[in-house]
């Protein structure tokens, strides 16, 4: 659902975007530590990911109900059909990728056998029985899944970059706390350039 008259994506929804990328970038940063270290140092950063993956798993449940409810600001009308395109599956596949990450994260550990503690006082149950035959299979989803994601994320800033310093027509302000119209390129006018001799 878009709302043609609005040019911003709800408050909410807003504080929800930015807060997920916080954690998402620590994230990334935790996964690339946690692949290339050994010792007590993976298992501190194990302790980081699993309360980070679950609250980031509420976190996108809302957004999504959010988003639903209060409906996003239209495309510029100029934009073309195609990257239109491009950008509304873009969106369904990070919503897709920040659902599925942390679910299967959670049916990897499950199935692993391993507790999924994310506070003293509070653990996960399973979600799927003890078996290493799931496990393994898991795992491999579970990563690969992140590399998509990793790409998503390159490309929906790349993207946000675009609209925001090469077509200034108001998408990235959308979603941040600013003026979202339009602001056309400007070139200098005759009268401007007399003005400053």
């Amino acid at each position: 659902m878009s709302h043609g008259n609005r040019t911003h994506f709800s408050i909410l929804l807003r504080l929800i975007h930015w807060t997920m990328a916080a954690l998402i970038l620590a994230m990334i940063f935790i996964g690339v530590g946690m692949v290339s270290t050994v010792g007590p140092a993976y298992s501190a950063l194990l302790q980081m990911h699993r309360p980070i993956g679950a609250a980031l798993f509420v976190l996108v449940v809302l957004r999504l109900a959010v988003r639903l409810a209060t409906g996003a600001p239209a495309l510029p009308a100029d934009l073309p059909k195609a990257q239109q395109f491009v950008a509304k599956a873009s969106h369904v596949l990070l919503y897709a990728a920040m659902l599925t990450m942390p679910l299967i994260g959670w049916a990897m550990l499950s199935a692993g056998g391993f507790p999924i503690v994310l506070t003293k006082a509070l653990s996960l149950p399973a979600i799927l029985p003890h078996d290493l035959r799931l496990y393994f299979p898991l795992r491999t989803l579970h990563t690969l899944v992140a590399i998509a994601f990793f790409a998503l994320i390159l490309a929906h800033l790349s993207a946000a970059l675009m609209h925001g310093l090469i077509r200034r027509d108001g998408v990235l302000r959308s979603m941040t706390f600013g003026s979202g119209r339009r602001e056309p390129i400007m070139s200098p006018q005759v009268d401007d350039l007399d003005a400053t001799e």
